[in-house]
């Protein structure tokens, strides 16, 4: 288990995390970081606990609207590769409708 240091709203907190995962933390600190400045500099200083929880119900909100969205990509691609299924199908079909005519006009002419 590493521990690192992060900052958040300039002040240094000690935290421990997976060994590896020590860059992924950082990166995870430095959007924190950045939402909780937002929000301090929006709504002045409200001390650590407050800045925080309003920091984490935003990028909550993020959270939950990129969901949404990969929610909505997701049934599109449903929809999509289904409409892909059905053409592909109609298509064979055409081919061997179209084969079968040809066979059928070869077999007159022969």
């Amino acid at each position: 288990m590493s521990q690192i240091t992060i900052d958040v709203n300039g002040r240094p907190y000690t935290v421990g995390c997976e060994d590896g995962q020590e860059q992924h933390l950082l990166e995870l600190a430095r959007l924190f970081d950045r939402q909780v400045r937002q929000v301090s500099q929006d709504m002045g200083q409200l001390g650590d606990t407050r800045l925080f929880l309003m920091g984490a119900l935003l990028l909550a909100d993020e959270l939950a609207d990129a969901r949404g969205r990969l929610t909505n990509v997701q049934a599109e691609l449903a929809r999509l590769q289904s409409e892909r299924a059905r053409l592909e199908t109609r298509a064979v079909s055409a081919l061997e409708s179209a084969a079968k005519r040809i066979e059928k006009l070869a077999a007159e002419d022969a």
